[in-house]
């Protein structure tokens, strides 16, 4: 199985960058982080339309896609585990998107196959990164029977 982070805005080096370097290199899976961004001056609704889109473009063909949005779903460590043990289990790889500061486009988030919140607080971007890719691998030690997840 293979994953994808798909984010808009690009981590600069620093603390964030170190993290997820970290996790990554523990990760059994193929991981592929893709950073996107618009350059041009577009208006906010149209700028959201348009990272949409450019996110929509980055999902890998036949990936299951997990929008990352403070409406979605809050899974425990444990089911959001099983969604990848899920998606393992049927041999299709995931995509992971996260929005810009205005969110994800509602048609992107219609289109995921499922709609995943880190909860109801606001978290900056690279934080959400350093968030999800801790919890994908913690998903894998939990699918592997590991003890670095405690309940």
């Amino acid at each position: 199985m293979k994953l994808t982070i798909c984010a808009i805005g690009r981590l600069k080096p620093g603390p964030e960058q170190d993290l997820i370097n970290r996790y990554a290199k523990r990760l059994r899976w193929g991981l592929n982080i893709v950073e996107l961004e618009e350059k041009k001056k577009l208006s906010p609704v149209k700028l959201k339309q348009r990272e949409g889109q450019l996110l929509a473009d980055a999902c890998p063909d036949g990936a299951v896609i997990v929008a990352l949005d403070e409406r979605g779903k809050q899974l425990s460590s444990l089911g959001f585990a099983n969604k990848i043990g899920d998606s393992q289990d049927r041999g299709r790889d995931m995509a992971f998107l996260i929005g810009g500061a205005d969110g994800l486009a509602s048609d992107l988030r219609k289109r995921a196959d499922f709609v995943l919140s880190l909860g109801s607080a606001t978290w900056p971007h690279m934080l959400a990164r350093v968030m999800l890719i801790e919890q994908i691998y913690r998903g894998q030690e939990i699918l592997a029977g590991n003890p670095y997840h405690r309940e």
